[in-house]
């Protein structure tokens, strides 16, 4: 007999002694005795919260308190979903901002004189040459031929790591066909000739660069005009031996002559890829819900969207104190974002790259895929570190709100390969950077970058480039498209920051700053050497010019 059925017929049959009067009151007594309810487990008739009054009756919610709470409620999803699906929106973004200029998809967007600051993307550089697409896989499979010589990344429309193209990817830079196949498909595949990469929605974002030859975007541009393809694959063709086709499963094809790549050019073109900060972010990430199949996102963060309404094939259309509410929650999931980049040590000390320095990267907490740093590396082989178990929800909402695209890539710790990144947000004194004074920095003599270098600033508020009479807002060791910066006698090389250039100060050594808005730097690393692994190169601070 289990204990659950003794417990069981003992208590029934004190029951039935009890009702005979078999037992005697004190007995009787003893064996009614009840637990007393811990206060822990009980709940008070009224009780205070951040969010007003909450009452009851006995335990039981009052209409009024329940109506309050499905407030609460709605606002906790809405910002949890603002801070872990921005990126969603980010994406679509993306791909709304390309279409505005023409490009529709499996065409490409290049950049042949650089990305310069009339366009608005994410903290995106002017030093190499940009090429994207949106790559629609709604009728099937799709082939890239990525032209030698160039990096990037495939991530689908929620930002989520397909593969690498390129230098970091399995064509190392030789350049190769990719095939992207689509959820759901269950056609013949090649048995050999491309990178397969599976991709969980409809419409992947293809985003790739290549460096200047020589201190000249042409020699890269006209590569990729002459190499790069996009197309719908054909079974049965190459890649397909006849000795698979004679296992019947799958139809012998030819072929057919590849299409015209569509090259948009969007130099100096005037467009947004950004999500709004407002309730419109939640329009916008319903549109690309709704577009993308019910299984491409991840179920928890998609439970938080279906909370607030939005759900794959069904109509979003919240009443108006719905929609107060989740503007009110993107006012905090704006807010969030901001502090987890410019005051990121108020939360995230660990985020700063050296110890009492505004230089930081929250990536090396968890890695490209938010969970577990980057591994290390010595004699040629990686050596992983023990899995966290647990996602960097911060590092995450950091990283998407002001940056894109998601690879492995980025933040690997490979001397003279890939790229590495420092952002600073803020003075010595630890003052957000202000567009009307003059700062500098001093890089030491041996800057870690095997290829090169370079600042960006960006606005505060777009986290675009910023505008201003230079149009591209960097300084670097490039002579294109501005001017080379100067190294001091002692190898050193100073870098200003100021509305007007300073006197004395070269060309290639001030970067413009607009006296109206604030702003932020990027120091970026291409091909970074052992010293920026081991700091012992480290970059001064940006201070008050003297």
């Amino acid at each position: 007999m289990t204990n659950s059925s003794r417990t069981g017929v003992i208590a029934t049959a004190l029951t039935v002694a009890a009702a005979w009067g078999l037992i005697s009151d004190n007995r009787r007594a003893d064996a009614q005795q009840l637990t007393p309810i811990p206060a822990a487990i009980s709940t008070p008739d009224q009780e205070e919260s951040p969010f007003g009054k909450l009452e009851f009756q006995d335990g039981a919610p009052t209409e009024a308190t329940a109506k309050r709470v499905k407030d609460v409620l709605t606002f906790t999803n809405a910002l949890a979903a603002y801070n872990n699906s921005f990126r969603g929106a980010s994406a679509y973004a993306i791909a709304k901002g390309m279409e505005s200029i023409g490009a529709a998809d499996n065409s490409v967007v290049i950049f042949p004189d650089l990305m310069d600051s009339s366009s608005l993307f994410l903290t995106a550089n002017c030093d190499t040459i940009y090429y994207l697409s949106v790559i629609n896989l709604s009728d099937g499979p799709m082939v890239l031929e990525q032209p030698p010589a160039g990096l990037g990344t495939i991530n689908d429309m929620w930002f989520s790591w397909i593969i690498d193209i390129g230098r970091p990817g399995p064509d190392r830079g030789q350049g190769g066909k990719y095939l992207i196949v689509p959820p759901g498909y269950d056609g013949p595949l090649p048995e050999g000739g491309y990178f397969v990469a599976h991709s969980k929605t409809n419409r992947v974002l293809y985003a790739a660069r290549s460096f200047l030859v020589e201190n000249d975007p042409k020699p890269a541009v006209e590569n990729i005009k002459k190499n790069l393809k996009i197309y719908p694959y054909t079974p049965g063709g190459f890649g397909t031996s006849i000795a698979e086709a004679l296992e019947g499963t799958v139809k012998l094809g030819e072929n057919p002559p590849l299409p015209e790549t569509k090259f948009v050019d969007a130099s100096d073109k005037s467009f947004n890829t950004i999500p709004p900060s407002d309730y419109g972010f939640f329009e916008m990430i319903n549109e690309n819900v709704q577009q993308q199949p019910a299984t491409s996102y991840d179920v928890e963060l998609a439970g938080q969207l279906a909370a607030i309404g939005i759900q794959h094939g069904k109509p979003f259309n919240p009443d108006a104190r719905t929609k107060r509410i989740l503007t009110d929650a993107a006012a905090i999931g704006n807010a969030t974002g901001r502090v987890l980049n410019w005051r990121y040590a108020t939360l995230h000390p660990e985020w700063a790259y050296y110890p009492n320095s505004q230089w930081g990267n929250m990536l090396f907490e968890g890695g490209a895929f938010f969970e577990t740093p980057p591994p290390a590396y010595a004699d040629g082989m990686f050596k992983p570190q023990p899995p966290t178990g647990a996602r960097t929800l911060d590092s995450r909402t950091a990283f998407y709100y002001a940056y894109t695209l998601d690879s492995p890539g980025m933040i690997m710790r490979i001397p003279g390969v890939g790229s590495q990144y420092l952002m600073s947000f803020l003075d010595t004194q630890g003052e957000a950077f202000d567009g009307s004074k003059t700062y500098e920095v001093t890089l030491p003599k041996g800057i870690p970058a095997h290829a090169f270098w370079s600042f960006t600033v960006y606005d505060n508020q777009s986290r675009s480039m910023l505008q201003t009479p230079q149009k591209y807002p960097r300084a670097g060791s490039q002579t294109y498209p501005s001017p080379a910066a100067t190294a001091a006698k002692d190898g050193s090389t100073t870098i200003y920051f100021a509305p007007k250039q300073p006197e004395g100060v070269e060309r290639g050594n001030w970067i413009q700053t607009d006296p109206e808005k604030g702003w932020f730097t990027i120091l970026r690393l291409y091909s970074p050497m052992p010293s920026f692994f081991d700091k012992s190169w480290r970059p001064g601070e940006i201070k008050l010019a003297e």
